[in-house]
This record gives structure tokens, sequence and C-alpha cells, in this order.
């Protein structure tokens, strides 16, 4: 069976590569700043809001006889709720101040769709906490990564230098990057598309 990836995020492609899983990744057809925007007004954790937004991605694509994979990521951070991508080099200054030294989490969902259906789903959990960060490394840091990370929430990659904003993580590493790779192996292999 044909596997399309309804994203064109370099992570998740290469997570899926690295695997040695054989698949196309399209762009998915969804606004997700309004989709998002739409969840949130229904009052959803961020937990449901990744996986509402997974489902709409996979949901996006239409390809009879293929598996279709939406995913994404969402970022808890207690009182304060959801941190969107940042949308300026300020916003993620402004982001990583309010994260330093703080607990917050990531919410990574996938799911298959087959047909217009969703066949199977999953959402994990991360807890991540940064260290104390000064002004300086904070700029410094933005400085060197702002372009690799604007589209990434949070403002960080860990796969990069933005490991060094953290001084303990729990959660799975590819929940962390974005997508519960091992889960979706899984299901992959139940349907003979990988492998037992």
């Amino acid at each position: 069976m044909k596997v399309i990836l309804a994203s064109l995020s370099e992570t998740r492609r290469n997570m899926l590569e690295s695997a040695g899983v054989r698949f196309e990744a399209r762009s998915a057809l969804v606004n997700e700043e309004r989709a998002k925007a739409e969840l949130k007004s229904d009052g959803l954790a961020a937990h449901a809001i990744a996986k509402g937004l997974a489902e709409m991605k996979a949901l996006s694509i239409e390809a009879p006889k293929a598996l279709v994979l939406g995913s994404d990521q969402t970022l808890e951070f207690g009182d304060f709720g959801m941190l969107d991508k940042p949308a300026s080099r300020a916003d993620a200054r402004s982001q990583l101040k309010m994260l330093r030294g703080k607990s917050h989490f990531l919410h990574s969902a996938v799911v298959a769709a087959e047909n217009g259906k969703i066949v199977w789903r999953q959402v994990d959990t991360a807890r991540l906490t940064m260290r104390p960060l000064s002004d300086e490394f904070i700029d410094d840091y933005l400085d060197l990564e702002f372009d690799n990370i604007r589209n990434s929430v949070g403002g960080y990659q860990i796969e990069g230098r933005g490991v060094q904003l953290f001084e303990w993580m729990e959660g799975n590493y590819f929940t962390i990057l974005g997508m519960p790779l091992l889960p979706l192996l899984d299901y992959l292999r139940s349907r003979g598309i990988l492998g037992s």
C-alpha cells in the first residue's frame, strides 16, 4: 500500500526516511492557523488540538488505495496554555525567556486515514525542562539558529544547538521531534507495509 505523508516538514520526512519507510510527501491542504483557532475556540486541550490538526491534515488529501499520515505537535505551558510557532525573532526571544528555568509539555500526534476515514491514531506527550538561560545566551542562540527554528513550536530544535537549552527531558525522542514514530512503525508493520 502506498504511504503519503501529509506534510512537507523536513524533520518528519527525515524520521520516516531514516526508519526505511517508503512514502510520498505532499503538502496538507489545511489552513493550520484557522484550524487551530477553531479547535481552541471549541475549548479543546493542547493534546486534543494536536490530534485534531493531525486528523485534518490526513483527511485533507484524497488518495484512494493509499494510507495518508497526518501529524502535528502542540506545546503546553502551564497556565499560559499553548505556545505557537514564533512569528518573529522577537517572538522567539520572548518565548524562550518565558520558558527558561521551567517545564513544558510537547504533545505529538500522528494519525492514519484511508479512503477518507481515520483508521488509526496516536498521541504521545513529553515533558521538557529548560535550564535558566541568560539573555545573552538566548540572543547568541537566536543569532545562530533563528532561520532553523522559525517554524518550530517553542523556538527550538533539540536535534541541533537547541539541546543546549535543556537540563532535563522526559519522554520519547521522536515525540519531542514531532511525531510518535515507534507506535507508527508498529502500526505500519501490523498493516504489512513494513516487514515484521
